[in-house]
């Protein structure tokens, strides 16, 4: 078959799929729709000239230690890849003044708990982790293919035994709110680790949601996080610099019409109005824009229906500030970490998603504060800050105000009432908040589709990871490890197995799997 290896979508997988053939020696062409690649891996001034925002993914700590990375690290740092090492990775803030924040430092992180009992919970755990996370790290590492999964549950059975395998299932089956009342006592902490839940659209008591406020907890305990020195896009650079030094290429303004393909198999795309022949296609695009490129389907009509019924989750509304000062926190302690929840209760949390869900606009959005120039000053212009703010979770939909105070059902009327409730959030933990701002964004969860379709109704993770559509369900069951039943047509990206996240497992994955 002619041509190269196309990657549709210029995303964090798609370019970590790219640069990993590329460096084995295959063609590759990257096609990407918008104006720059990088998906929701992009660092743009959108406030002020000088102040440089993430507009979406600024966390890259799965990015950092992926498989890619292990693999390909030296390489990206030879492309300019620099990541800034952060102690401080999240904070809590709850009643005004009050405050619970986890850190690289046990002492540090234990002081903020209330009770000795949690105290000693947590250091069970942190003993534990090295184990569970090696067998959490092997499954999310694993293809959802018969023979790697077998291997993998054969080999954790053997290490953990019968009783700690099949607590450890019990474990990836447990929503937050039973796991955090199972182990600790002093709800402050319950609702500091329930919001890592919200992220990945598991409200407090959904199953399956305990595995993400565990791994983020004690990840961040033993490891911090880390971002990307001036922007998160410095990885995006770096992978189009590994992908071109090895003779690849990434064009973007490339819109892909039609993904062409006979008796069974892959032979090209359509893009801006040309056909582009291809020996392999890896498709890094959310399912239903993958159905719709199939034109009259792929010949299997179960995996077409998946492909249009998959769920995608609540949307996420974000404020880009610049800001002429630090933000002043009632909890002087806020001020040391990068990301600061703002939510009072594991119960506002889980009222705040059921709003959502319903079409309303949350009455206390969970709020998800980044201040990454308080550890990168190259953000901004000197004594400047830039803030990251992220309201989960919103409707895309708008179907009422569950405060009755906006009428607006319609996001472009809606944004600027609502970005003052997100600002009258963040006042009221940190009085006279308002007087740094020099400048705002606000980003609807439909101006985020708009940017990026792949971020349908402005879900930041393409599709929700409830138990009904992960693992072997993800996206669609028998297809998890990223096979279509069109030869050499392969999904790639956040919808697939192992889902969000910036490690671009799938993207690594596919890539591995391509001889």
């Amino acid at each position: 078959m002619a041509g190269p290896i196309l990657i549709i979508g210029a995303g964090i997988n798609g370019l970590v799929a790219a640069a990993d053939l590329a460096a084995r020696g295959k063609p590759v062409r990257v096609l990407e729709r918008g104006p720059t690649p990088g998906g929701a891996v992009r660092t743009e001034e959108l406030t002020l000239p000088g102040f440089r925002h993430d507009i979406a993914a600024m966390n890259l700590s799965m990015f950092a230690g992926s498989a890619f990375m292990a693999r390909h690290g030296a390489e990206m740092a030879r492309h300019g890849l620099e990541f800034v090492p952060i102690t401080h990775p999240f904070a809590q803030a709850l009643e005004p003044g009050d405050h619970l924040g986890i850190s690289t430092d046990v002492e540090e992180t234990l002081a903020s708990f209330a009770c000795e009992a949690d105290r000693a919970s947590w250091r069970a755990l942190m003993a534990e982790f090295p184990e569970r996370a090696g067998v959490l790290g092997g499954l999310l590492g694993t293809p959802m293919r018969r023979g790697p999964l077998a291997r993998f549950l054969w080999q954790s059975w053997r290490k953990l035994g019968t009783a700690r395998s099949l607590d450890m299932a019990r474990f990836l089956m447990t929503s937050p709110r039973t796991w955090l009342d199972e182990t600790f006592e002093d709800p402050r902490l319950r609702t500091a680790l329930a919001s890592w839940g919200m992220h990945l659209d598991f409200a407090p008591d959904i199953a399956g949601g305990a595995i993400f406020p565990y791994l983020e907890a004690m990840a961040g305990q033993a490891m911090g996080m880390v971002i990307g020195k001036g922007g998160a896009d410095v990885a995006t650079r770096a992978l189009v610099g590994m992908i071109e030094a090895h003779g690849g290429s990434v064009d973007c303004n490339v819109e892909v019409a039609q993904i062409l393909h006979g008796k069974g198999r892959i032979t090209g795309v359509v893009a801006n109005g040309k056909t582009i022949e291809a020996s392999t296609i890896l498709a890094g695009l959310a399912p239903k824009h993958l159905r719709r490129m199939l034109g009259d389907g792929s010949g299997d009509a179960r995996f077409d229906r998946g492909l249009e019924s998959f769920r995608h989750a609540p949307g996420t509304m974000m404020l880009h500030l610049a800001l002429d000062a630090p933000v002043p926190w009632a909890a002087e302690a806020l001020k040391r970490y990068a990301y600061v929840h703002v939510g009072r209760s594991i119960d506002v949390a889980a009222k705040t998603y059921a709003e959502a869900m319903a079409g309303q606009l949350p009455a206390t959005p969970l709020l998800v504060v980044g201040q990454p120039t308080l550890f990168d000053p190259s953000r901004a212009p000197q004594g400047k800050h830039t803030l990251w703010v992220q309201a989960r979770v919103v409707p895309a939909v708008i179907k009422g105000d569950a405060k009755g105070e906006i009428s607006a059902t319609d996001w472009e009327d809606a944004k600027a009432p609502m970005s003052e409730r997100i600002l009258d959030l963040i006042e009221e933990q940190a009085p006279g908040f308002r007087q740094t701002i020099l400048a705002r964004t606000a980003v609807s969860p439909l101006d985020l589709e708009a940017g990026n379709p792949n971020l349908v109704g402005g879900d930041q993770i393409c599709g929700s990871h409830h138990l009904t559509q992960n693992f072997l369900f993800r996206p669609v069951r028998g297809f998890s490890d990223g096979r279509t039943p069109i030869a050499n047509l392969h999904m790639i990206g956040a919808a697939c197995w192992p889902g969000a996240g910036t490690g671009a497992g799938s993207g690594f994955l596919t890539a591995q799997g391509l001889k």
